[in-house]
């Protein structure tokens, strides 16, 4: 089975789009590190490093320091499919991800969009 290409996209090529759609909605480039620093256990140095060093997803997933337990919390829809039923561990990750941003875009408080 091959590798899905997102896989191999470095970290520090999609951030930028994190950050922009973040900050259309009024929020700020700040609450996207913390959104990434919560689910991956990375501090705000190692996350800057990551992003300089060009690391791709596969490897900056496998090689975070702590993935937070309570991710498993994250349910609903991206790109037309429930994230909780995404079988493949790092897609489920990444979508993980991606569902953050989308809720940090669309507004909601940042208590519920890190579970707590």
């Amino acid at each position: 089975m091959t590798k899905h290409r997102i896989y191999s996209i470095s970290v520090a090529s999609v951030y930028p789009h994190y950050i922009a759609k973040a900050e259309k909605k009024g929020r700020t480039k700040a609450e996207v590190d913390e959104i990434i620093r919560w689910l991956t256990g990375y501090s705000q140095a190692a996350l800057e490093g990551e992003l300089a060093k060009g690391t791709n997803f596969e490897d900056f997933f496998c090689g975070a320091p702590k993935l937070n337990p309570a991710r498993e919390l994250i349910t609903g829809v991206i790109c037309g499919i429930r994230v909780e039923n995404i079988e493949e561990p790092l897609m489920r990750e990444l979508r993980y991800l991606d569902k953050l941003i989308d809720e940090l875009a669309r507004g909601k408080k940042m208590e519920k969009i890190l579970r707590s």
